[in-house]
């Protein structure tokens, strides 16, 4: 990759209603769909979202959360909440467990509601301009091209040049790792297990976080792509390194998400043990009638310096949501972070075309 300028000594010319910028997103996993939309909402319609994946809308995920802020941004972008928000409870129930018995619960309330991520982001590829979706498209580099705008190489094609990359392509971001390598993912000691159970238990209505020391079971339902509802769960469980190697014959900084394939017998045994011993007896049922298994291990980074990179002369870079700094799942802020700088970054964008801001200080200002 060529040597970055300061974003004061390159400053784009100003870009003419029809003569818009090309922007590439990288990612398609909610941020880069919803920044997508945003995009084409402010009339900005030279736009490629480029996903490695060759089968997204098959994928299926666990529940996330999401805050008003980032609901109200999926409102304007005409998203109802009644397409992706099948369980509107606001309610969270801590119960506290000891020696495999509750020893109490409080109640609290979540400023937003939480979904799962195949209804959101179903919800908004297909809301997607057509044509603007590439799968299977796997960048593998940036280069300044002839022309001083981005060149995206891109595995087995041919390579995409943009005046604007933004890369929202998740905790082990290719972007993140060209423009910013030096910040390397750190392993925060602890593994977030996860599946579907079958059946969902006639009192969980509410997101129900169970309690006991030094772990904790996540449950809440959520609707699958078949219509049935499931029992979502969570276990965040403490794994040393070598312990984790030992499991899932990996390094948890490479294997960021944990395929079912790759879930171990052993580790399927050594993770219902540890329910056995720590969870009331319903709870490890769950964890035990669950046929497919998920995982990620928790990953820390530290906090960036900076979000955006010129490349060559006219163009520029940005990293979005957890490939600019993943945070952990049990915050639920990763989707809501993505969304919120999605918002902004479309905002300096549309300065720079309604009004002739200059484009690379708004953008580091942004």
């Amino acid at each position: 990759m060529t040597a970055l300028a300061h974003p004061h000594t390159a400053s784009p010319a100003l870009t003419a209603p029809d003569d818009q910028p090309a922007i590439a997103i990288v990612g398609a996993s909610i941020t880069g769909p919803t920044l997508a939309l945003l995009l084409h909402q402010a009339g900005l319609t030279n736009v490629t979202v480029l996903d490695a994946s060759t089968h997204l809308h098959a994928q299926a995920g666990g529940v996330i959360g999401l805050e008003h802020t980032a609901l109200d941004v999926l409102d304007s972008l005409g998203v109802p909440q009644s397409e992706f928000v099948p369980f509107t409870s606001e309610r969270v129930v801590a119960v506290k467990v000891a020696d495999r018995c509750e020893a109490g619960r409080t109640h609290t309330f979540y400023p937003g509601r939480s979904t799962a991520w195949h209804l959101i982001n179903t919800a908004l590829l297909q809301r997607l301009p057509e044509a603007w979706l590439r799968l299977g498209s796997r960048v593998t580099g940036l280069t300044a091209g002839p022309d001083g705008r981005a060149q995206l190489q891109v595995a087995d094609a041919d390579p995409i040049s943009a005046d604007l990359v933004v890369f929202a392509d998740g905790r082990r971001s290719i972007g993140r790792r060209l423009l910013d390598p030096d910040r390397q993912l750190r392993y925060g000691g602890y593994v977030a297990w996860r599946g579907q159970a079958p059946t969902v238990p006639q009192d969980l209505r509410d997101y129900t976080r169970i309690e006991p020391y030094g772990a904790g079971l996540h449950l809440f339902p959520i609707l699958q792509r078949d219509g049935s509802t499931a029992t979502d769960w969570t276990f965040y469980l403490n794994h040393s390194e070598p312990e984790f190697r030992t499991l899932l014959a990996a390094e948890p900084t490479r294997r960021t998400y944990v395929l079912p394939h790759q879930i171990t017998p052993y580790a399927r045994e050594h993770v219902t043990g540890h329910a056995r011993q720590l969870l009331p007896t319903t709870a490890a049922d769950i964890i035990q009638a669950t046929p497919v298994w998920t995982a990620a291990p928790i990953v820390d980074i530290a906090p960036p310096e900076r979000m955006v990179y010129p490349v060559g002369r006219h163009a520029q870079a940005v990293l979005l949501g957890d490939a600019l700094a993943p945070v952990r799942p049990n915050t639920a802020r990763g989707a809501n972070n993505g969304i919120e700088q999605a918002t902004s970054l479309v905002a300096a964008l549309t300065q720079h075309l309604r009004y002739g801001a200059d484009l690379a200080v708004a953008l580091e200002g942004w």
